[in-house]
């Protein structure tokens, strides 16, 4: 078990790691889109922020994909000489995957702030969620504290 909640924790981890790069390269400025996807970068951070704390979430779920499988504490006065250490694989799976959530949010919220930046509609399976989404989370014209709108999209993703 404990092995294989690691493996977990690494395809979470690689996951997220894509995620993020996406939303790095929709803030990057490229692809006919504004830079941090707002309409006046440099008065404005726009979605900066949201990447770097992606990008630190991202960071930290490397750092968390260290296997506990691979840590035996002998237990039990020695009756236990191999301990798989199962239970700090889980609670370690339950953070990155945690972490996962926010990553996704902030892509979610970065996606739809790009798509609105352009005068086109998405396929016929985004678009209405694009639509419903924007209904919890509005469009960001200035800068604002991004956390709220992070945690709605979580709920929205939930």
């Amino acid at each position: 078990l404990a092995i294989n909640l690691d493996y977990l924790c690494i395809a979470i981890a690689e996951l997220g790691s894509i995620s993020e790069r996406r939303t790095y390269k929709l803030i990057s400025g490229q692809r006919g889109l504004p830079p941090y996807l707002v309409a006046n970068p440099g008065l404005n951070s726009g979605l900066m922020i949201a990447q770097y704390a992606a990008a630190s979430v991202v960071s930290q779920n490397k750092q968390l994909c260290t296997p506990a499988s691979i840590d035996t504490i002998d237990s039990s006065n020695g009756q236990e000489d191999h301990v798989s250490m199962g239970a700090n694989s889980a609670t370690k799976a339950i953070r990155v995957f945690n972490n996962y959530r926010l990553i996704m949010a902030i892509e979610m919220l970065t996606a739809a702030q790009a798509r609105d930046f352009r005068n086109t509609d998405s396929s016929l399976v985004l678009e209405p969620l694009r639509k419903d989404y924007r209904t919890h989370v509005p469009f960001i014209e200035n800068d604002v504290v991004m956390q709220p709108l992070i945690q709605k999209t979580i709920e929205f993703l939930s």
